[in-house]
């Protein structure tokens, strides 16, 4: 009788990466926006590395990320696995297979967790396998260690990862402030070539950082002014740019899962951009305040076993410091920039306002966070909507989303756009999140309405002031926020009125209100009409995120 030979599974093992191949070999890494990409390929190179940033995931890398991985992965992991393979298949027609096998290495992120980003390599592994590169090499990196043995190649010593983490900081100012300059620059395209002259400065500064001995080198990044003065030389550059802040734009807050939300192309159907393009100002999410909950994260467990598991105080005291430090840093290149970068939220708070709907220890996806961020938002007056993005089936985002719907009961107010993103599903996904932006659109109107009304100004006097002190209109220039307006141009006009000396009238809402409080009567546009009071727009998800919100 005949027996079929069978191949049993043996787990994906890639050939180490050796001390020797430095000079030939290039490490390729992507899945970030291009600041931070950039960044992090100066601190490669500038500790003695080959670096390669892949290209930005398309739809043709979705449909090959599809094809040759398993179909019950999430659009995240069919856009990178994709964007490898396709990388790697045109390099193998020029110069070959077994010379990309040896040319190049792949790093990239992995993890264990409550979600499939806990079995990327399996997706990875099987798509190299499919199209002809098992013996490509690729290896991941979990969020506190090496998932895999990579050899004496990669050195993931002290300064490479305070370089890194440094350039997190950096470059998330940097595109804070570029997203709060692009809407209102008066002549189109500057705002975007000052960024592209300013990462660049910043990675020569960051591929010449001093090379030292790892105690040196935490107690150098600390305390050196050499990154401050590098973003003082950026906000310089912002200077330069002139904007019309009278631009009335409602401010859009971006939250949700990791990849998503941090991407700038067709993974997330170029939602920034897109946002931009319908009239809003957006309010990117930044790696910063990630990276800190997953700190908080750690922490709690030393919380929970306090008392009962040995030095578990001590440990929360030392972590505890950690994150003063951390946010201290922060703090400390947010003022290089003038301050203008918006501050960020304390993870004791987001924790706080969460607690009520999602348990702090639930932490697939942006757990709690997700949760805290839209109520931060909506109590301190920093945004008039929330676009969440996750992929299609996210369980964790599911899980966040599932309780967001406990906040909207109770504050049904908030306008929140819950966008399920299949990659494939544009129109859909954009069209149920203009519905929620039309209504941003009308709240930031009867916000700058109101804000003309109590203050007794005119577009015209607002505007003639600005031309008599023309600082006011560099991008660079501070608006305050004291928590009553979330509009860029309701807090200027609120600026000028106090630099004016004019007192406004009874805010006709309580600053217990949120940045989406709820529509009152239409006072009537001062600069072409007013707008309508909304209707009721409770919707359901299917099919790519319906909005949450409701007229209260």
């Amino acid at each position: 009788m005949a027996t079929v030979a069978t191949d049993h599974y043996r787990t994906y093992t890639p050939r180490p990466f050796t001390r020797a191949e430095r000079d030939s070999v290039t490490i390729l890494f992507g899945g970030l926006h291009w600041r931070i990409e950039r960044i992090l390929q100066a601190v490669l190179e500038g500790s003695g590395y080959k670096a390669q940033i892949l290209p930005v995931a398309t739809k043709e890398d979705l449909l090959t990320g599809r094809e040759t991985a398993d179909i019950g992965q999430c659009c995240p992991t069919s856009f990178t696995t994709g964007n490898l393979v396709n990388f790697l298949k045109k390099e193998s027609k020029q110069i070959g297979v077994e010379e990309v096998n040896k040319k190049y290495v792949y790093l990239t992120a992995g993890s264990c967790g409550a979600c499939r980003f806990g079995q990327y390599h399996a997706s990875y592994e099987l798509a190299l396998r499919n199209t002809g590169l098992e013996r490509f090499r690729m290896f991941l990196m979990a969020q506190d260690n090496l998932d895999q043995n990579m050899g004496d190649g990669l050195d993931l010593n002290l300064r490479m990862t305070l370089g890194c983490l440094w350039g997190i900081f950096c470059t998330d100012l940097v595109q804070d402030l570029e997203y709060q300059v692009r809407p209102y620059e008066v002549l189109p395209g500057q705002t975007e070539a000052v960024v592209k002259e300013s990462v660049e400065y910043l990675y020569e500064i960051f591929r010449k950082r001093p090379t030292m001995s790892p105690k040196k080198s935490v107690l150098w990044h600390l305390t050196t002014p050499y990154f401050a003065r590098a973003l003082r030389e950026v906000h310089k550059r912002f200077a330069a740019i002139e904007v019309d802040r009278l631009r009335v734009k409602p401010t859009v807050k971006i939250t949700g899962e990791f990849y998503l939300q941090t991407v700038e192309g067709d993974p997330n159907y170029n939602i920034h951009r897109w946002l931009e393009a319908e009239g809003a100002e957006v309010y990117p999410a930044a790696i910063t305040i990630w990276m800190e909950y997953l700190l908080r994260l750690g922490l709690q467990r030393f919380e929970d076993y306090s008392g009962i598991e040995k030095h578990a105080r001590l440990k929360l005291g030392l972590g505890r410091l950690a994150q003063g430090i951390y946010r201290l840093t922060v703090s400390r290149l947010r003022r290089a920039m003038g301050n203008l970068p918006h501050e960020s939220p304390s993870q004791f708070e987001l924790r706080r306002l969460a607690a009520p709907y999602f348990h702090r220890n639930l932490d697939g996806g942006e757990g709690d966070m997700l949760v805290g961020k839209t109520l931060w938002a909506y109590h301190k007056k920093k945004a008039h909507m929330i676009c969440e993005l996750s992929p299609y089936s996210c369980m964790p985002n599911t899980m966040s989303i599932g309780a967001m719907s406990g906040v909207i009961g109770k504050y049904p107010e908030i306008l929140y756009a819950p966008l399920e993103i299949k990659g494939d599903a544009e129109v859909h996904a954009l069209s149920r999140c203009q519905m929620i932006l039309t209504e941003a659109k009308k709240r930031a109107q009867r916000e700058f309405d109101d804000v003309l009304e109590r203050t007794g100004l005119s577009v015209d006097e607002v505007r003639a002031y600005l031309h008599a002190h023309p600082a006011m209109k560099k991008a660079t220039y501070p608006i305050p926020h004291d928590g009553t307006a979330a509009g860029t141009a309701a807090k200027l006009v609120l600026h000028v009125a106090h630099k004016m000396g004019r007192r406004s009238a009874t805010s006709q809402g309580s600053r217990e209100g949120s940045v989406v409080d709820a529509p009152a009567r239409s006072q009537g546009s001062r600069e072409g009409g007013g707008a309508d009071a909304p209707a009721s727009s409770r919707g359901s998800r299917e099919g790519g995120g319906a909005p949450f919100s409701k007229q209260s």
